[in-house]
């Protein structure tokens, strides 16, 4: 019996698409994304959280900057969720989806001084650079040129961030 795209979908998760690669290459993506997104979610809440809470001499500086980098972090989860649909695969549905995922940590203080808070921004954006790296090497091994192209500008965007976020450190030092 011959199943449909539908029935197959149901019974596999995995949906039609014009990718050439195979289910494994899939999956292993698949999950490789899965983590990025939950992981690029917690960046993007924390960075708006401290947006929000930015205090001191600073205080527009910083509270400009944090919104910068919040929309630029936002416009990648897009991305993401795009790709992992377009191999066939499925994403994140849910904030308990996005915390059974992420890597890096939420901020849940309810005081955290400007400083403290570029520090924390700035070595989460560096992790977030070397799970970027980590997806990149599972991209290239499995021969998926076009979600390891994004990866590249999403490499580039985050040292971008990272780059801002210790060279005000090292002027506050």
């Amino acid at each position: 019996m011959e199943m449909t795209g539908a029935v197959r979908e149901q019974l596999t998760g995995v949906l039609n698409t014009s990718s050439d690669l195979d289910q494994g290459a899939v999956h292993e993506i698949e999950g490789e994304l899965r983590r990025l997104l939950a992981d690029v979610f917690a960046l993007y809440i924390k960075t708006k959280n401290f947006h929000w809470h930015m205090r001191g001499r600073h205080f527009r500086d910083y509270h400009l900057l944090l919104d910068e980098h919040a929309d630029q972090i936002f416009g990648i989860t897009d991305e993401i969720a795009e790709r992992a649909r377009k191999l066939g695969a499925t994403t994140l549905r849910s904030i308990s989806d996005i915390t059974r995922y992420q890597r890096l940590q939420d901020s849940n203080r309810e005081h955290v001084a400007p400083e403290e808070m570029l520090e924390e921004l700035r070595a989460d954006n560096q992790q977030l650079a070397r799970f970027l790296r980590i997806t990149h090497e599972v991209c290239d091994r499995r021969h998926d040129v076009a979600t390891a192209s994004l990866i590249e500008v999403w490499i580039d965007q985050t040292e971008r961030r990272t780059w801002f976020l210790a060279e005000i450190i090292s002027e506050v030092a």
